[in-house]
């Protein structure tokens, strides 16, 4: 006996649409995880040995003695500072972080310890 899937979608609310939705829904979440398996792959072949520059910024500013601390509630960064700066770390955020685009200055920010940090 041969069965031959039909090519006319199940009327919603079905147990034939459910099974539908829960097949489509499972190939979209491995198609998603081969994609993201797949990014990192490439990512890090292509970053292996080298650090991206908001990481080394971050380093460089923490290295010099800089206080400065990101506080991150539902994805916003706000940075704070209680203590001063020394003046090497004071001059490198300014001349360094301060001038860059919003966008990357967040990726350096995201790179300090939080004030949940120890």
């Amino acid at each position: 006996m041969m069965t031959s899937r039909s090519n006319v979608p199940p009327e919603s609310g079905t147990d034939d649409a459910r099974s539908a939705d829960t097949e489509r829904a499972e190939t979209d979440r491995k198609r998603a995880l081969e994609n993201a398996r797949r990014n990192v792959s490439s990512t890090l072949d292509r970053d292996s040995g080298t650090e991206i520059p908001s990481l080394k910024l971050a380093k460089e500013y923490l290295s010099l003695g800089g206080h400065r601390r990101p506080m991150i509630d539902d994805n916003i960064t706000d940075v704070r500072q209680w203590v001063e700066d020394p003046p090497e770390a004071e001059r490198f955020w300014k001349e360094r972080v301060e001038t860059l685009s919003k966008d990357k200055r967040k990726q350096v920010e995201d790179f300090l310890p939080t004030i949940n940090t120890p």
